[in-house]
């Protein structure tokens, strides 16, 4: 089971913005860079990983994404099985 999911991404891509906005010490803009560009990787891997489920038509569950997800077309067949 991934130990990351897609929030803590979020909460990573935050941190490196605040740390390019601190006056005393900016973080290094190669540094800011390159967590940029891994982060476009998963984030494509999980749009990879929705297309995928919506080709199925299953119900299939993303560990990354989160809890269950009903497949299908449209933003009515993202929707999570708990709101439904």
């Amino acid at each position: 089971m991934p130990r990351n999911k897609i929030g803590d991404l979020r909460n990573h891509l935050f941190e490196t913005i605040e740390a390019l906005k601190d006056a005393e010490q900016p973080m290094d803009i190669a540094r800011a860079k390159a967590i940029a560009d891994v982060a476009q990787v998963v984030i494509n891997s999980g749009k990879l990983e929705l297309q995928a489920m919506e080709m199925c038509g299953q119900q299939l569950r993303s560990e990354f994404i989160g809890p269950l997800l009903e497949a299908g077309p449209g933003p009515e067949g993202r929707r999570r099985k708990a709101e439904s």
